[in-house]
């Protein structure tokens, strides 16, 4: 067992001694994960990686109390889906009245760009949107689009994290692409 893994089995536990622990071993990886997906947003963008590290972080180890980190990859999993959730909400945010939000259609859109960066609002929206019926039916799929498209790990990055070979992260990542694809055109058409 790693010093990882031992540590959030211990932050699972409760142990606040723990929670200050895992911190220093990920912050770097989290970190320049956080920045590489930033630097690929639209100019302007007001969060910072090392906020979205830090609320990612608090949100993970202050979440479900419940929560059981099996490894190091599970640990890395669930920071891909709080970063898409804090970017997420962040859009919405913005996106609302107050925020000029009113000037955003979102059935405007009709192709995903080439992913992995989700650079356009409308387009993150989207596949956050989608992700659930994806996940529903293939699960590893969308575990591959959180951590490619809203984390920006590249492909041996997921396959380390998954657990799974490359050859089968570019298999569900095309998969994947093409199911968000002709979604999102089905929703448009609705």
């Amino acid at each position: 067992m790693s010093d990882v893994t031992r540590i959030l089995s211990q932050v699972a536990q409760g142990d606040p001694q723990a929670a200050q622990q895992i911190l220093p071993l990920v912050y770097d990886e989290l970190r320049n994960l956080a920045a590489a997906k930033l630097a690929q947003e639209k100019p302007g963008q007001t969060l910072q990686a090392t906020a979205l590290v830090h609320e990612a972080y608090l949100r993970l180890v202050r979440g479900d109390a419940g929560q059981q980190w099996d490894s190091r990859g599970h640990f890395f999993a669930a920071a891909a889906e709080a970063m898409r959730r804090i970017l997420v909400d962040g859009i919405r945010r913005k996106q609302t009245t107050k925020h000029g939000g009113n000037a955003v259609n979102l059935g405007s859109a009709t192709e995903l760009s080439d992913l992995p960066a989700p650079c356009n609002p409308v387009e993150t929206l989207a596949v956050h949107e989608l992700l659930d019926g994806l996940a529903a039916k293939y699960p590893r799929k969308a575990e591959v689009v959180k951590l490619r498209y809203f984390l920006g790990c590249s492909q041996q990055e997921t396959a380390q994290i998954l657990g799974i070979s490359e050859d089968a992260v570019q298999d569900d990542w095309q998969f994947a692409r093409v199911w968000l694809k002709r979604e999102w055109r089905q929703t448009a058409m609705e």
